[in-house]
Parts: C-alpha cells; sequence; structure tokens
C-alpha cells in the first residue's frame, strides 16, 4: 500500500495549511441527495431574505443537517458554508479523508500548524467563489464569546448576523426521510426496553442492564444504516435514588425488591436522537408509589390527548401543570413535558422553540415530531420517593397524531414479581 510522508516542519513553506483529502471513495448518507437539497434550498432562502453572502455554521447539528457529518471537536472548530451555489464542509486534519467520504458538498481540510488555519479555510472557501462578504451568516449557539472575537476580527469588514433561530425554526418541519429514522429509533428503542425488562432481576447491577439495552440496539441500527458510524447509542437504567434526575447514570448499585426502576434507551441513528422511557418497578410497589405511578400515567395520557394539529405548546403544558397542581404535585414536576426530535444528542443540539413549556408559543403542525414525557420527583424523606417517567414519541401529520412507541406504559405491565 503507498504511504504518504509526512510533511518536513523544518521549512514553514512547507507546512499545510489548508488543503483537499479526497482519501477513499465516498459513502453512502443518511438522507438521499434530494433531501440535502431540500434543506440547502431552504437554508439559501436566508440568503436572499437577510441580503447574506453565505452561511458559515458552526454548531454540531447545524453541520450534521446540512451536510451528513457528525464533528468530533475534541478542541477543535468545525463548519460548513453554504454558498448560493455549494456548501463545503470545513474541517481538521486530525480527521483524515473521513470528512469528505461522509459529506454532502465539498470538503477543505486545515491543519493544526498554524492559529488561524480554521479561519484561513473559511477565507479560501469563499475566495474560491469570489465572494467578499460584506453579510455573513452565523450561529451565536455556535460559537464561544472567544471564537466570536476572534472571528468578527479575521472578517473584519463583514457584518455578522445571528441565523441560529431562523434555521431551528425550519428543523421543526420534518421530512418523510427524517420522519423515517424517527420510526426507526423508536422501533429500536423498544427493542432495547424489551432486552432491559427481561433481564430485570433482584441483585443485577444498573450498568448491567443498560449495557444490555445497548447491546440488544446498536445491531439494530446497524442493519438500518450499514455504512454509518455508530457512536452515542445509550442506555440509563437507574434505580431508587437514582432515578431522581432524567440523566442520572448508571452505577454499580445492586437492585432490590422494592425498587422504583427507570429504564430509559436512547438510539442514536447518525446524529439523530430518539428515545423511550418507563417507569417499572422490582416486586409490588407500596401504596403511595402506585398512586404516584398512576398520577404520572394519567398526566401521559392526558398529553397525548392534548398533542394535535393546531394545538399551542404553553396551553398543553399548562393544562398539564393544572392537572399536577389539582393533585399538589406541580412543585414535584422538573422538567417540561416534551420536546421535539432531530439532530440532537447529550452534547449537541435541541430545538428550544418546541417544547412543552408555558413559556412556548409554538403552534403545533403536520411535520413535527414531539415527544410526550411528564415526570415526577418525589424527594427521598417522602413515601413514593423516587421518580416516575414515560415517554412516548408522536408523529402530527394533516390527518392527526400518531404514537410510534409500542412500548407496554403503567403498573398493569411493568411489575416486574
Amino acid at each position: 500500500m503507498a504511504t504518504t510522508a509526512k510533511p518536513q516542519m523544518t521549512d514553514h513553506d512547507q507546512v499545510p495549511h489548508v488543503f483537499t483529502q479526497y482519501n477513499g471513495q465516498q459513502q453512502e448518507l443518511t438522507f438521499s441527495n434530494q433531501e440535502f437539497q431540500r434543506r440547502l434550498t431552504r437554508a439559501r432562502q436566508l440568503l436572499s431574505s437577510q441580503n447574506l453572502d453565505a452561511l458559515v455554521l458552526t454548531s454540531m447539528h447545524n453541520i450534521k443537517y446540512y451536510s451528513d457529518l457528525v464533528p468530533s471537536p475534541f478542541g477543535r472548530t468545525y463548519a460548513v458554508v453554504i454558498t448560493p451555489e455549494d456548501s463545503v464542509t470545513v474541517t481538521p486534519w486530525v480527521d483524515g479523508g473521513m470528512p469528505w467520504r461522509t459529506t454532502y458538498g465539498e470538503n477543505i481540510v486545515y491543519s493544526d500548524w498554524e492559529a488561524n488555519n480554521f479561519h484561513r479555510a473559511i477565507q479560501r472557501v469563499l475566495d474560491q467563489r469570489s465572494i467578499k462578504p460584506n453579510r455573513l451568516g452565523i450561529e451565536h449557539d455556535g460559537l464561544t464569546v472567544e471564537e466570536y472575537k476572534v472571528f468578527d476580527a479575521w472578517f473584519d469588514t463583514a457584518e455578522l448576523v445571528d441565523v441560529s433561530v431562523a434555521l431551528m425554526n425550519q428543523r421543526l418541519l420534518k421530512s418523510e426521510e427524517e420522519v423515517y429514522l424517527i420510526r426507526q429509533g423508536a422501533r429500536i428503542a423498544d427493542i432495547g426496553a424489551r432486552a432491559v425488562k427481561n433481564a430485570i432481576r433482584e441483585g443485577i447491577t444498573e450498568y448491567e442492564l443498560a449495557l444490555i439495552g445497548t447491546e440488544a440496539m446498536v445491531p439494530e441500527i446497524a442493519k438500518v444504516y450499514p455504512t454509518k458510524e455508530l457512536r452515542e447509542t445509550w442506555s440509563l437504567v437507574q434505580s431508587g435514588i437514582n432515578t431522581d434526575g432524567a440523566h442520572n447514570w448508571p452505577t454499580t448499585r445492586q437492585l432490590q425488591k422494592g425498587d422504583i426502576l427507570s429504564v430509559n434507551l436512547f438510539p442514536m441513528m447518525s446524529g439523530h436522537y430518539t428515545a423511550m422511557e418507563r417507569t417499572m418497578f422490582l416486586g409490588q410497589p407500596d401504596k403511595r408509589s402506585l398512586e404516584l405511578w398512576k398520577l404520572n400515567v394519567e398526566a401521559y395520557e392526558l398529553g397525548l390527548e392534548l398533542i394535535k394539529p393546531g394545538a399551542v405548546a404553553q396551553e398543553v403544558a399548562a393544562t398539564i401543570n393544572r392537572f399536577f397542581e389539582g393533585h399538589d404535585l406541580l412543585k414535584y414536576a422538573p422538567i417540561g413535558y416534551g420536546h421535539s426530535f432531530g439532530v440532537m444528542s447529550p452534547y449537541y443540539g435541541r430545538e428550544a422553540a418546541m417544547e412543552f413549556r408555558e413559556d412556548i408559543e409554538t403552534v403545533l403542525q403536520p411535520g413535527m415530531v414531539v415527544s410526550m414525557e411528564p415526570m415526577l420527583t418525589i424527594p427521598n424523606n417522602l413515601p413514593g420517593a423516587g421518580a416516575y417517567r414515560e415517554h412516548d414519541i408522536l408523529v402530527i401529520s394533516e390527518d392527526g397524531v400518531e404514537n410510534i412507541t409500542g412500548f407496554e406504559v403503567g403498573p398493569d405491565h411493568n411489575i416486574i414479581d
């Protein structure tokens, strides 16, 4: 096999700064070329409506959304540059040719060997297209304050315009290809949950159950997306007091009879988050625990009824809040009641315009995909201590709402004797 020697570092002129690295063959992408063109066409509408010369997007979720590349920053900055004619990912040399192989559009690489090579690469993209920017679209939520200062100094003649909210609002509406991916995630989450439920027994640890869930899901993801990276799929199985936080990681605690359990499965397909969560008990719950569990299931069922085209997010949240308030439980409801799906993970992405909270005015529309997930957390010094969570995924269409989560819910099904 032919190899390429590392450039000599003694002569500064020979040090690589910005270049292309077409290594290997380009791979099959998560979505069709037509889907990426649809997204880019909508993004370019901002170029016209806001009189922008280009978009320079640096958030992990928008880089993924417009190029199919999931960055691995490790302290380095990535971008996708969207111009009126094409799009280019800007990636560090440490990733080799992988970004080019997995990118829709072009790719340009920058090296570590000069501090401003990232900005130099963006400048190269613009220069090659004869773009002398007066106005550049950027994301305020995709740059740190220090990164923004450097960016502003490099492009000192251009006005930097925040487009993060406008792009987020575009991402709220899913295509058929996106909905297919989310459907697969819901199906695979159910598979992981079934594996966990079947393995629950006294003496097994939280982390062992979480591993069982993840190991059941990853091969299923590989079947659906055989050419994509397998990363970030995870499971949380919590017991007892460890259920009190929705994202508390599994521990070495062994399950005991009478434990409340929170079983949470998160299959990640090519950077896209999906989820399924259920409350379970190992053995019969006490009277107060059973009452609280049933009330949280009632709130979940109420939420399912409220979600429909034309409903307003804040009104859905207010109705569920009043339900909990009527049972003196609102003070134990720590989170909103659901959110949008798409390009997100524990580390990046959030379509904050579509969450079920009383401050969110978004109207539900066909094409949106949302969760319903009420949660109650009862402190350890009170009867029924622990957290109660149920989580489903719902697809909103012209015809109504489809719940694509199939796993059974509530005390009639999820008490493990």
